[in-house]
């Protein structure tokens, strides 16, 4: 178990003063087995009313409406967690279900449809060419296959900061050959699709130990998980080559990228020139030192 605090600052400035939308807010995990929120506060520039609901995928989210006009917006979610990691071990590959292509019992493949179907185009070809040059043998076990890949996308592609702007379609990136934390897990599930596996695109948090080499700290991370049975859904994170880690603190798992922002709104009025500035600081609690 690893106890970690997470501040996550989100902050909107304009040139003049307007009024706002309803925004959408992800940044609370789900509680579960695997996570416990010990603390959850949310400060909110300027004041407005919350309603907390979860989506239809099971995500906490808060829908806030700022009251009045403001040259600023800020959002701040700090938390205190308890992660709980799920072990890693090996099915057995004795169920055909385990090897690829990988099988679904009927019931599961219900639920499990929308994440099997492909969403980007890949007029060209790029994507599955590269796909191809990436899959073993038709007995390889299923899990053997995904850290394969996990660690492919790793080694085979330059990471590069990207704080702005959508995910890259995955026939770019393996053009391009680099990308960020969003393009790689994007690069992932959609590569999975084409193979048959129900993948999701999952953002969150990432621990960042001091000289542990991790890539993608400092800001909201993204990482895919893939269904997997008798193991359920797994995580894979391809930046850094892990899976299933302690240091992967889930909030929102998603369809696509675009339904993943951690602050989505409008505003009304001209406010001129903008902009935003996102700062995310995860540490271990024991870090903080205790009050007077």
């Amino acid at each position: 178990m690893a106890r970690l605090i997470i501040r996550h600052e989100t902050r909107y400035t304009y040139e003049r003063p307007v009024g706002f939308a309803p925004h959408r807010l992800l940044v609370r995990p789900r509680d579960s087995h695997a996570i416990r929120i010990v603390r959850a506060a949310l400060t909110l520039s300027p004041p407005g009313a919350t309603r907390w609901l979860y989506d239809a995928l099971g995500n906490s989210v808060c829908w806030f409406t700022p009251r009045g006009e403001a040259s600023s917006l800020s959002i701040v979610s700090e938390l205190t967690i308890e992660r709980y990691p799920a072990p890693l071990s090996p099915v057995p590959v004795r169920d055909p279900q385990t090897a690829t292509p990988i099988v679904y019992d009927h019931t599961d493949r219900a639920v499990l449809s929308p994440f099997i179907e492909p969403v980007s185009e890949d007029r060209d070809g790029v994507l599955l060419q590269w796909l191809r040059g990436q899959v073993g043998r038709p007995d390889e076990p299923a899990l053997d296959f995904l850290l394969r890949l996990n660690t492919a996308i790793h080694d085979g592609f330059d990471y590069q900061s990207r704080d702005l702007g959508a995910a890259q379609d995955p026939s770019h990136t393996v053009a391009l050959g680099s990308g960020t934390c969003r393009d790689f897990a994007w690069l992932m599930v959609e590569a999975l699709r084409r193979v048959g596996y129900a993948a999701r695109f999952v953002t969150g948090y990432l621990y960042c130990p001091e000289h542990s080499g991790i890539r993608g700290a400092g800001a909201t991370h993204a990482w895919c998980e893939v269904f997997l049975p008798d193991l359920g859904w797994t995580e894979f994170d391809p930046t850094n080559a892990i899976a299933e880690s302690s240091d992967l603190i889930p909030v929102a798992v998603t369809r696509t990228p675009a339904e993943a922002a951690p602050v989505t709104g409008a505003i009304y009025g001209d406010g001129g020139e903008s902009r935003l500035t996102v700062h995310v600081d995860v540490r271990p609690a024991e870090s903080i030192p205790a009050a007077a």
